[in-house]
């Protein structure tokens, strides 16, 4: 996957995309990170890439020009992308099952807003897609940029080691993760829980399956309403109701 990321603060990316997983993605060759400044495709002595606000208000607009230009740039060495994805809070809330659906794609243009916002012209002939990460107020686009670039190149197939610890996690079927445990089986007191000992797999399997089940009741029952929920799934559950139920 090759990805551009249209921004006014290049350097802000040096350190989230040159460690851990995204850099050993890049240095495999599996994903292809760009940043391109703005400010390179601005026309006047300056750089300045925004104005004020026709209509009056506060606050300035980044400018339609620079941004136009800039993608006629990325057109002319790469063709046209998959996606151009603005970010910004007007966008769709950004999830797992938007992550997957990015991650299919060969090329992605992401654009980081700033100040007051961008001129209308750029959401509505340049982007076709636009992405909030939540319903708070950033200082620009970038943190959110690095944020949609993590969740999507992990999904790129030998991006992790284990496909099945993508598949296994948070999210992933519409649930939380079950908890994890490692050595030693005692710490101060506090123990693994025996199932986990057993050896016994398809024990392990409903265990974990459970306490997944669980911790999302727990913590965002709201995802259960969206979740693929199985017939073992909804047995479970039917169980755990009828033990809340014995206990009050």
């Amino acid at each position: 996957m090759v990805v551009d990321i249209l921004t006014l603060f290049p350097e802000m990316f040096t350190g989230p995309f040159d460690a851990s997983i995204i850099k050993r993605a890049r240095e495999k060759g599996l994903v292809e990170i760009n940043l391109i400044n703005i400010r390179d495709f601005s026309r006047n002595k300056h750089r300045t890439v925004d104005d004020t606000p026709y209509g009056g208000g506060a606050g300035m607009v980044m400018a339609a020009e620079p941004l136009f230009e800039a993608m006629d740039w990325i057109r002319a060495r790469r063709g046209e992308p998959g996606r151009v994805i603005l970010l910004c809070p007007a966008g769709r809330p950004f999830n797992q099952e938007v992550a997957a659906e990015l991650a299919r794609e060969k090329h992605l243009v992401l654009i980081c807003g700033h100040y007051e916002g961008i001129d209308e012209r750029v959401a509505e002939h340049l982007v076709t897609d636009e992405i909030s990460i939540g319903d708070y107020v950033l200082t620009g686009g970038e943190l959110p940029a690095m944020v949609v670039v993590d969740a999507v190149c992990r999904l790129i197939p030998g991006v992790l080691g284990e496909r099945a610890s993508a598949q296994e996690e948070s999210f992933a079927d519409g649930l939380l993760e079950y908890p994890h445990y490692t050595r030693p089986r005692e710490y101060r007191g506090y123990r693994v829980p025996e199932v986990l000992l057993s050896g016994h797999h398809e024990k392990i399997r409903l265990w974990r399956r459970r306490q997944s089940l669980l911790r999302t009741l727990a913590s965002r029952p709201d995802l259960l309403a969206r979740a693929s929920l199985t017939g073992e799934d909804r047995k479970i559950l039917a169980s755990v109701l009828e033990e809340i139920k014995s206990l009050i």
